[in-house]
């Protein structure tokens, strides 16, 4: 459904075409393609250029990496999936955020794990009831998505980052931080990732340039202990022999060039426009059955009713009057909730798709 053209995509997670580099592509398109040469499999690590240029991308967040600790991969998606396969144990139990985007595909569960819901409220993750839980060493491990977090938009602080940290530390517990879309900023900087509070090798940190540049790159991130990334390599190697060469040296260029910095320049003060206009929109339509708070980066507003609206009822009667929302319940969120994109659909669309739910919504109260 989500590549339908016939449909209002109020759902979906990717830059709009609004906000495709089209120069900025085209300019490093023609710079790399004078730079090709034979290139064969690879050793299932990413092109070592690459990953030098990730590298000093990564210390401008306070992480220090080494070229040898940085695994490319296609998407965050694929991360997951080598860790899921190459490091976890079947039958461990991951820790997860509820609501999460995790909990709308079956990756863990479908590699035996248990997912083991703790509550995300206005401040983030619940750092305390992680704490109560039964966490058992070397069979457990935490997935989070501290900035930004999808569906909820919410941002840990730095304290509770911290506080994150030392009682991982203690039940020594690993962390997989999905850190995707950390450029996505729009008002300010988020915190540090957890990675920079990390001396042990505790924690695994993924990123994307799916979410920044364009979807169909494919291309992403692992950080992690170079016997971790050597082992997944290995992995890698079994399952496609390796990320895109081109799309890799695409991406590289666009690092080395200053072009990425730019891009990003300009997506944010897109996103913050489409953010601002879906907000008024939300504002002057729907604040007398529905409560929001104001993101300050992502794709997304989070939108919890306050009146006793059947949002499975909803999801359907949105998408057979051409809009497609996504329902809190897919995140396995059991209150009255939807999940709105402002980055993909035009301004006109988001009008329109808003005034649909609207009307609606009339019907349900």
């Amino acid at each position: 459904m989500e590549n339908r053209k016939d449909i209002i995509q109020l759902s979906k997670g990717e830059l709009g075409i609004d906000l495709f580099p089209y120069f900025e592509i085209a300019e490093t398109a023609k710079k790399v393609s004078g730079q090709l040469h034979e290139f064969g499999y690879g050793d299932g690590l990413g092109d070592i250029q690459l990953r030098k240029e990730i590298s000093k991308n990564l210390l401008k967040h306070g992480i220090h990496a080494s070229a040898s600790s940085i695994l490319i991969v296609s998407g965050a998606l694929q991360a997951l999936k080598l860790l899921s396969v190459g490091i976890l144990k079947r039958g461990s139990t991951v820790f997860i955020e509820s609501p999460s985007y995790l909990y709308s595909i079956y990756l863990f569960r479908a590699a035996g794990m248990q997912l083991k819901p703790i509550p995300v409220d206005k401040n983030g993750f619940d750092v305390e009831e992680l704490s109560k839980q039964n966490i058992k060493n070397n069979l457990s491990a935490l997935y989070v998505n501290p900035t930004f977090q999808n569906p909820t938009t919410t941002i840990m602080s730095l304290q509770k980052r911290q506080l994150l940290i030392e009682k991982c530390q203690y039940f020594q517990l690993p962390i997989i931080e999905d850190d995707i879309y950390r450029d996505l900023w729009i008002d300010e900087p988020a915190p540090p990732p957890l990675k920079t509070f990390d001396q042990q090798g505790q924690v695994l940190y993924i990123g994307s340039f799916s979410k920044t540049i364009a979807a169909g790159l494919r291309i992403g991130w692992l950080v992690g202990p170079e016997s971790v990334i050597k082992r997944l390599s290995d992995l890698r190697m079994q399952i496609d022999y390796g990320s895109s060469y081109a799309s890799q040296m695409l991406v590289k260029e666009l690092l080395s060039s200053g072009l990425y910095e730019k891009h990003l320049e300009r997506t944010r003060n897109r996103l913050k426009q489409k953010r601002d206009f879906l907000l008024h929109l939300l504002n002057q339509h729907l604040v007398e059955c529905a409560t929001w708070s104001k993101p300050s980066g992502g794709f997304f507003i989070w939108v919890t009713f306050t009146k006793n609206i059947d949002t499975r009822k909803l999801f359907k009667e949105c998408l057979n009057s051409g809009v497609l929302i996504n329902p809190g319940f897919i995140y396995n969120d059991n209150y009255r909730t939807i999940r709105l994109s402002f980055a993909y659909p035009s301004f006109k669309e988001m009008e329109k798709g808003i005034l649909i739910i609207k009307e609606l919504l009339a019907n349900h109260v």
